[in-house]
């Protein structure tokens, strides 16, 4: 199992050739990939601040990307919120960031980013991570 961050999505799904190697036979060889609900909430807010355009309604993308990227959304529980809460170790403050991590935790698989903070914080050992670029 993995997690896809966001930034992940959005390169999968434009067919953005950002994604190292690794990373890309990681996703193409695990079979259950997951996303956090917190994706359609970053999208949504790349939406509202003109950063990104569908073209369709982001509930109808996120359904078809869903289904041809063969991904699982998780939801936000109240253990992953309060585990997000209080991460320990240097974290930013970013709550969607926060809860990514604490789902890979919770899920016990690595968190496939390119968000060089989240990268940092692996590498002290708190919690699996993949680096998107490599």
């Amino acid at each position: 199992m993995i997690l896809l961050d966001t930034q992940v999505v959005v390169w999968l799904a434009f067919g953005i050739d950002q994604l190292g190697a690794v990373a890309r036979d990681r996703i193409a060889q695990e079979s259950d990939r997951r996303m956090s609900a917190m994706v359609g909430w970053e999208l949504a807010m790349l939406l509202d601040k003109g950063r990104l355009t569908l073209g369709q309604p982001l509930e109808t993308w996120m359904q078809n990307i869903e289904t041809k990227m063969e991904l699982v959304e998780v939801p936000v529980t109240g253990a992953i919120g309060r585990d997000a809460g209080g991460l320990q170790g240097n974290i930013h403050g970013d709550p969607c960031d926060r809860i990514m991590i604490a789902t890979a935790r919770a899920l016990g698989c690595p968190l496939v980013t390119s968000d060089r903070a989240i990268l940092r914080y692996a590498a002290t050992g708190h919690l699996k991570a993949i680096d998107a670029r490599r």
